[in-house]
């Protein structure tokens, strides 16, 4: 699975544009999320993977067609080549009923027609070109009548985000970003199910059936069903994995790998910190089944009740998650500061670990712009004394 992901080891070679394009199509997904302690999520789940790089390079790639956003596991970067699968899913009726209110389109149709013949008439526009300051006051209902008619013309495919200005969507007709699309390319329905199907498993590296449909939130009883079909047809391979009481499944393509993980030959080399919506960790079922993990994103928790933190990252370490850091990125007096960094209680703290961490952290805090590491507190409370000697060594 971490191979599969491209969290195995860091690249030999330093990051290109290129290098961004390839980790996104890899996953498949790149989630979207506006919190930015640290780096916005999107921004550090590439850099979990490709070290440092240059974060213009996703939003150039996002304003020259090569990435669309849409909805998939989430709010989402993804490959343009894959427009066609997500077509039929603007499409499909029973896919868009969870991420807007059809009542509320059916009864706001006024203000829909304006913003779409807004947008036609004046060009790409974002938000707050329709009066307001654009924040919204939370969740779907906090919104005005024109950032929900942008959400729902978004949502049903009849427009599209160009381009981001200042991370904030800008919106243009369908037609106007891909001109040369045709609803008449469209695949069948089942044949674009069976296509994420695929990708799903490619992505993950192994998984089980029950873990496929999370991944690009599709129908569990549709994608199911067509996981056996995918096997039965030669396009999925059933595996057993040691310890699991249910099949496992890998893609031909990963078969290779696979074979290397049967024979203890893949060996996990990469420390880094991960996004709460990194692909590894998203599906917190699969998180604590994979990694015996279980990992909650605290920021949605009133303070008084939180464990760990307001936005805390997962840590991998050499295949294997074995904490969480609290952090906050200090743009402006140039320092990363970790609130608190909770090991589990099994990790045995060994020099390698803190040499491993103190390289990630300041690695991490050089790509920020924060150069400096502040840590305050851990547990167990002596490795905060053991990174800050570390960190004074780099």
């Amino acid at each position: 699975m971490l191979t599969a992901q491209g969290l195995h080891r860091r690249p030999t070679v330093p990051a290109t544009k290129n290098s961004v394009l390839g980790a996104i199509r890899r996953m498949g997904a790149l989630q979207i999320d506006t919190i930015h302690v640290v780096a916005r999520s999107p921004y550090l789940v590439l850099w979990s993977r490709l070290g440092s790089y240059e974060t213009r390079w996703l939003d150039e790639l996002l304003s020259d067609g090569a990435l669309f956003e849409y909805w998939s596991h989430e709010a989402c970067f993804l490959p343009i080549e894959d427009y066609p699968l997500y077509r039929r899913r603007m499409l499909d009726p029973g896919s868009l009923g969870w991420k807007y209110p059809r009542e509320w389109a059916a009864a706001h149709q006024e203000e829909i027609q304006h913003v779409h013949a807004s947008i036609r008439q004046r060009g790409p526009l974002r938000s707050v070109d329709f009066g307001g300051n654009g924040q919204g006051k939370g969740g779907w209902w906090g919104w005005k009548p024109e950032k929900r008619a942008l959400e729902t013309l978004f949502t049903t495919g009849e427009l599209m985000v160009a381009r981001r200005q200042n991370f904030q969507r800008v919106y243009d007709l369908r037609e106007r970003v891909l001109p040369a699309w045709e609803d008449t390319q469209l695949p069948p329905f089942k044949d674009a199910q069976r296509a994420l199907v695929l990708k799903v498993v490619h992505a993950l590296g192994v998984t089980t059936a029950p873990w496929v449909a999370d991944y690009f939130r599709t129908r569990k009883q549709d994608t199911i069903p067509l996981v056996t079909e995918l096997v039965r047809e030669g396009k999925l391979l059933s595996v057993q994995v040691k310890g699991w009481d249910s099949p496992a499944y890998i893609h031909p393509g990963n078969q290779g790998i696979a074979e290397q993980a049967g024979d203890n030959a893949l060996r996990p080399q990469l420390t880094t910190l991960l996004s709460p919506f990194d692909p590894l960790v998203w599906d917190r079922v699969r998180t604590r089944e994979m990694f015996n993990f279980d990992y909650t994103l605290e920021c949605y928790t009133p303070a008084a009740k939180r464990r760990y933190g307001y936005f805390t990252l997962p840590v991998l370490h050499r295949g294997a998650l074995i904490g969480r850091l609290d952090a906050k990125a200090h743009r402006k007096d140039g320092y990363l500061e970790i609130k608190a960094l909770h090991l589990e209680s099994e990790v045995r703290v060994t020099d390698r670990l803190v040499t491993d961490m103190s390289a990630t952290l300041c690695a991490c805090a050089a790509w920020h712009g924060t150069p400096d590491v502040v840590i305050h507190h851990s547990d167990p409370p002596e490795v905060a004394a053991l990174l800050r000697r570390a960190i004074a060594r780099h």
